[in-house]
């Protein structure tokens, strides 16, 4: 079965107004504890997966119950995080685009091996997204166009050693053939002038973050 775009839900904190953008031909995917959160909110996953050690078992049952099918592994002998198990899934069924939601959370640890995960994303030629309510997160290695979502800031950070050729259309602060390097911090906090801006780069991989407070 191919999906045009996979939604992942996983265990962190969601906004159920994330919700209303689910579309009739999505392919949703809950991860472990994320699966609960849909079937507590009426949406019956196509997939659940993880070891679901966070649960209990009456929730547990819910879940069974409620998924048009569920894959458990084991809590000690698995290798990948329960976010992980859905993003290769997601790529087994053949995402068009993959919209990661709940996976930005207080484990720091988590949060950037989810943010890393999006370059098997690229190397699978699919779109990836972290979208929670303070933050849109997309990575391109060539350009974009990034749409106005209601976040107060765009902030560009290298998630190569640097990332060259740097061209921005459409922001408050333009850049014209500029290098980013890790470790500066002049493409945090920029903000589009409209409802539309357009980012090129020659090489590296840009790790673009709409965020607000």
């Amino acid at each position: 079965m191919e999906a045009n775009r996979v939604l992942i839900f996983a265990g962190g904190k969601i906004d159920p107004a994330f919700l209303e953008d689910i579309r009739q031909d999505d392919m949703i995917i809950g991860a472990d504890r994320g699966a609960l959160f849909l079937v507590e909110h009426g949406i019956r996953p196509d997939i659940s997966v993880g070891d679901f050690d966070s649960v209990t078992q009456e929730e547990l049952d819910s879940i069974k119950n409620n998924s048009k099918e569920i894959i458990a592994c084991d809590a000690v002998n698995k290798d990948l995080t329960d976010t992980e198990l859905a993003f290769d899934l997601a790529i087994e069924r053949h995402a068009g685009e993959i919209v990661m939601i709940g996976v930005l959370g207080s484990r720091l640890d988590h949060t950037l091996a989810n943010i890393q995960m999006m370059l098997r994303g690229m190397q699978h030629q699919i779109n990836s997204v972290i979208w929670d309510t303070n933050n849109y997160v997309t990575l391109t290695g060539t350009s974009c166009e990034i749409e106005d979502r209601g976040y107060t800031y765009v902030s560009l950070l290298p998630l190569t050693t640097e990332v060259t050729g740097i061209h921005l259309e459409g922001f408050m602060y333009p850049l014209d053939d500029a290098t980013l390097k890790m470790g500066q911090s002049l493409g945090v906090s920029n903000r589009l002038k409209g409802k539309r801006g357009t980012i090129r780069i020659e090489s590296g991989l840009l790790l673009i973050i709409q965020s607000k407070d």
